[in-house]
This record gives structure tokens, C-alpha cells and sequence, in this order.
């Protein structure tokens, strides 16, 4: 399952694995799609075991504040999309007992900042819908795990200036994969994320809102 805008020959040439590898390629933002590819992937492997949804694009902040249409564009990859996704599979999870979701939010949701607050309103909100989702859903047996990764050198951050904080995807996809495989609950990637961000959650409001960070 591709996120908009990604190819089958793309998702391809970034996923190494031995094993046969099934893709199918939606654009996300159609959300009455998001039913039939998820029953979809069932009919063909049978069942589901362990979903992650990663997906989801960095707008143009200053783009966003000038338009209301490219920030509820926005606001639907990052953010609505994902919790289409959520609400079909939360059922079907919960119906069958155990399972894992796991979802690729982000650290800019752990606090608004000027430079990129239309990105981490949305992440933010996903975050807060996970918190949700894992208690309701902690009575079925299935665990609910929410990523939250720091600067990754990926096709998204291109235009980004890289330096000591960027991570490897392969590096954070090792992470999401033993989160999974550990159950854990909440997860920042690379690990010093959680710090840096507590001290970022820290800083007064009176403070914060003179940063130009």
C-alpha cells in the first residue's frame, strides 16, 4: 500500500527483504478507497497480524499559512488520512482479538513551532488519537504503537539542511521493527529524541513563542 504520490517501482527499490513482497498502490487522500484496500489486503493474505501506517508529506509552511486549500491538504495526508486508515483497522483488530497497529507520527507533534505548526498540528492530533485508541483497544489484546522520529534523511527532508541530528531510514526502520516485534507503546527515534523533546515541552510559553525555532 503506497502513500500518494509513491510508485510500486519506488517502494521497491527502498524495502530489501528475501521474502515475496505484495504492493498495491492508492492515493491515500481518496478516503472512500481506504475500505476496499484494507479488505483487500485481508483477501489476499488471509488475515492481519501487524499494520504500519507510514505515510505522509512536509508542506510548505509558509505555503500553508497563505492558503487554506493546501492546508487542509495537509491536514488530510497527515493527518485525516491516517485516521481513516485507523478507524477500519481499530474494528477489525478489535474483533480479532490481537494484532499490532503501529504508526509513523512525528516528535514536531509534541509542540507547535512557527517553523512547521500545520505538519505538527497534524501529527499531534495523531498522536492524541493513538493514546485513545490504545486504551480502547488494550482490552482486546491488540497493541497500539505510536513512532515518533526526529529528522530522517529521506526524499521528504531533501530540501532540509542536513546535519548531527539527521538519522538513517535504515536506522529507524530497524527501530520500528523491534518496537513492534517488543510491543512497546511509544517509541522516539533515533532514542535521544525523548530527551531533546522534554526539555523542548519544558520551555515556559513566554519563552517559547520568542524562538525562532
Amino acid at each position: 500500500m503506497c502513500a500518494p504520490l509513491w510508485n510500486k517501482e519506488q517502494v521497491i527499490g527502498i524495502v530489501h527483504v528475501d521474502s515475496p513482497m505484495l504492493t498495491n498502490c492508492f492515493n491515500l487522500n481518496d478516503l472512500d478507497l481506504h475500505q476496499q484496500m484494507i479488505e483487500a489486503a485481508i483477501e489476499t493474505l488471509g488475515s492481519l497480524d501487524m499494520v504500519l501506517i507510514a505515510h505522509g508529506t512536509l508542506g510548505d509552511q509558509q505555503v500553508c499559512q497563505q492558503s487554506v486549500a493546501k492546508t487542509l491538504e495537509e491536514l488530510t495526508t497527515n493527518f485525516t488520512s491516517v485516521i481513516s486508515l485507523l478507524t477500519i483497522l481499530a474494528n477489525y483488530f478489535e474483533q480479532q482479538k490481537h494484532g499490532c497497529i503501529a504508526v509513523v507520527s512525528s516528535v514536531a507533534g509534541d509542540r507547535g513551532r512557527r517553523s512547521n505548526y500545520v505538519y505538527g498540528t497534524a501529527k499531534g492530533a495523531v498522536s492524541i488519537f493513538l493514546q485513545g485508541l490504545r486504551s480502547r483497544l488494550s482490552k482486546s489484546g491488540v497493541v497500539v504503537i505510536t513512532v515518533k522520529p526526529g529528522l530522517v534523511d529521506t526524499p521528504m527532508t531533501s530540501s532540509l539542511k542536513k546535519g548531527l541530528l539527521f538519522a538513517q531510514p535504515g536506522k529507524v526502520g530497524k527501530g520500528i521493527y523491534q518496537a513492534m516485534m517488543k510491543g512497546k507503546e511509544v517509541v522516539y527515534l533515533p532514542w535521544f529524541w525523548r530527551p531533546i523533546m522534554a526539555i523542548v515541552k519544558s520551555i515556559p510559553e513566554s519563552i517559547f513563542k520568542k524562538m525562532s525555532i
